[in-house]
């Protein structure tokens, strides 16, 4: 009976099996393979994107890890499969196709070297607030393990550079070492005048040239000078409390004019006043268009002037004085409109800003040693650095806003101040005295620095206007030393 159903089929069949159980068993197989996979009435899978990432479990779609068919042959990727699928889908996924329910046994965990820190997918930047990452291949595919943060600000910009050494130097015979006086000056025209003893030295930037402008004799001598602000004229004060004023193109005096009982320590000039301050505490206000030898007179320190600086709009007038007092004063009033009282010493040291209206910094002698800055408007004090050391001279740069401060004991030194950070851009050595004076190039670029030490030196601060970088030293200002006289 057996022999015609081996004819029939064509199959060999086990005593006790038949036909009919051998299709009905491969066809239920079957069925159950392609429900799993593709019927839609009896899985989770959807081709759907879904939007929450903490609720995606990359198993619902049937990915996990499975048995394979056929063992896995020495040198095979299942390692990298599943490194790959860590980094891409996040650890849960890898515990789940790892774990007892998702068909892996206990192979893989959680814990597993080779899954990240986090199951979020396609974030900017992994957190690791918590803990340290686990896999290799963690950091940002940048190379950055912050992310973008890094590159959405540009890098710091670089400091500007300042040459430490001056450029020239000039040896003054008979500068003299008194902190009162103000014996240089550089013109718009590009002409410094140096107070040496009893004489006056016009020496001009452009060419080298030393000219004498004038010799007061053996009973006087130069105690402050000050060019006009179109460069033509210049005044000079005397140690017997003259004012006399020069014209610098011709080397011939213009007009004398007295008012002071002692000597005329400080000069200056707005557009049509000359101002000057002496030792006998008072401050003069000359008009040399007129006959008289001065058309007003500012009383208000108690000791020797020494600072004086009209404001850029030549409405206010800033004196310092020995008395510790910095006054201020407009062009119509006879008494101080501020006085400003917060510094302990000397007044010689006074700029005003020629970036921001009503904006005054001063300086202090030995015993204050601040440079300190003020409102006119309200006479409020915005700020006050201790400098360290003696304050002589500050001016202010019309280029940038930046501000120089030369000084006396003990260091001797020339600073340079961003304004209003009060941040040190440089500091300059090379004096051996106190630099008690300094004036600055027409360009607004280079400054020139007098001291008890008979030399003048010239240093390359400022940038220019339109480059902003330091101007280059040519031919004509090239390291050398050379005397004025």
């Amino acid at each position: 009976m057996e022999s015609p159903q081996k004819t029939k089929t064509g199959l060999n069949l086990p005593a006790g099996m038949n036909q009919t159980s051998l299709r009905l068993e491969t066809f239920s197989s079957s069925f159950r393979g392609i429900s799993t996979l593709s019927s839609p009435s009896k899985s989770t899978c959807s081709d759907r994107f879904i939007p929450c990432r903490s609720s995606s479990r990359l198993h619902a779609f049937d990915l996990q890890d499975k048995e394979p068919a056929t063992p896995v042959k020495e040198g095979g990727n299942e390692a990298y499969s599943r490194l790959l699928k860590s980094e891409l889908f996040g650890s849960d996924f890898v515990s789940n196709s790892l774990s007892p329910a998702g068909g892996g046994g206990g192979q893989g965990s959680a814990s597993s070297p080779m899954s990240p820190c986090t199951s979020n997918m396609l974030r900017f930047k992994t957190d690791r607030s918590n803990s340290s990452p686990c896999s290799p291949f963690s950091p940002s595919i940048l190379g950055n393990d912050n992310g973008l943060s890094s590159d959405s600000s540009p890098p710091p910009k670089p400091p500007r550079k300042v040459p430490k050494t001056p450029h020239k130097v000039l040896d003054a015979p008979s500068l003299q070492d008194d902190f009162y006086l103000n014996v240089v000056d550089w013109s718009s025209q590009n002409v410094l005048a140096v107070g040496l003893g009893t004489c006056v030295y016009l020496w001009s930037a452009s060419n080298s040239k030393v000219t004498k402008l004038c010799d007061l004799g053996p009973n006087d001598s130069v105690c402050s000078l000050q060019w006009t602000r179109e460069g033509s004229y210049i005044s000079v004060g005397t140690s017997h409390g003259q004012v006399q004023v020069w014209d610098g193109t011709q080397c011939k005096r213009v007009r004398t004019m007295g008012g002071h009982q002692t000597r005329t320590g400080v000069l200056a000039w707005n557009s049509r006043i000359l101002s000057s301050g002496s030792r006998d505490r008072n401050i003069l206000q000359h008009d040399i268009r007129v006959q008289s030898d001065y058309v007003s007179k500012l009383v208000g320190h108690k000791s020797e002037v020494c600072g004086l600086k009209w404001s850029h709009d030549d409405r206010e007038l800033a004196s310092g004085g020995n008395d510790n007092q910095l006054l201020v004063w407009n062009n119509h009033s006879q008494q101080p409109i501020l006085k400003l009282t917060e510094h302990t010493a000397a007044v010689k040291a006074i700029t005003w800003s020629p970036h921001q209206s009503s904006l005054l910094a001063s300086g202090g002698g030995t015993a204050d040693r601040c440079i300190r800055f003020w409102n006119t408007t309200n006479g409020h004090q915005l700020n006050s650095i201790d400098t360290g050391s003696q304050v002589c001279n500050l001016a202010w740069s019309k280029n940038v806003n930046e501000i120089v401060s030369t000084h006396g004991y003990s260091q001797n030194q020339i600073m340079l101040w961003k304004y209003p950070s009060m941040a040190k851009v440089a500091t300059l050595t090379g004096h051996s005295m106190r630099v008690l004076y300094l004036a600055t190039s027409p360009d607004g670029q280079t400054i020139v620095t007098g001291a008890g030490d008979e030399t003048l030196r010239f240093w390359n601060v400022f940038p220019s206007v339109k480059m902003q970088t330091p101007v280059r030293d040519t031919g004509l200002w090239s390291l050398g030393r050379t005397q004025i006289r």
